[in-house]
């Protein structure tokens, strides 16, 4: 008899397309305040929508070695409460989007809010902005 798995088929009676390939870093979110403090006294690069940061972990027994870690902030200077909020999920949907491909293991990234420019940039624009970003903050390193 054959394995249920080996023979699966959309009800059409086709068979399934593979599931999508899942990334080989995962992006693991920063919470602790140290965590973001260390990243400040790192590395910086200054884009129009946002300002990213990043450091690249040594020996940190909290943190998963192989992991991309990520986190985002947002000041009452990008406005109130809803305005910091969509400016955060924007923040975050380019992070999913950009860092697996273009990220490095072992580094942590911190994508600060601007005012004003991170909620009304063009999201392919900030894509963009990240992709570049990582390139010159990496520009020198070998991965």
């Amino acid at each position: 008899m054959t394995p249920p798995e080996a023979t699966r088929t959309s009800p059409q009676g086709r068979a399934a397309t593979p599931p999508p390939a899942v990334s080989v870093c995962p992006l693991i979110t920063l919470t602790k305040r140290a965590d973001f403090l260390r990243a400040a006294r790192a590395r910086r690069q200054q884009t129009p929508g946002f300002l990213l940061q990043a450091r690249m972990r040594d020996g940190d027994p909290d943190a998963a070695p192989g992991a991309i870690r990520v986190g985002f902030t947002c000041s009452k200077k990008i406005g109130n409460a809803v305005t910091r909020n969509r400016a955060k999920r924007r923040l975050r949907e380019i992070a999913r989007a950009v860092l697996p491909r273009v990220g490095r293991p072992g580094w942590d990234y911190v994508l600060v809010g601007r005012p004003g420019v991170t909620v009304t940039r063009d999201f392919a624009a900030m894509r963009t902005d990240l992709e570049a970003a990582l390139a010159r903050l990496h520009g020198g390193d070998t991965p």
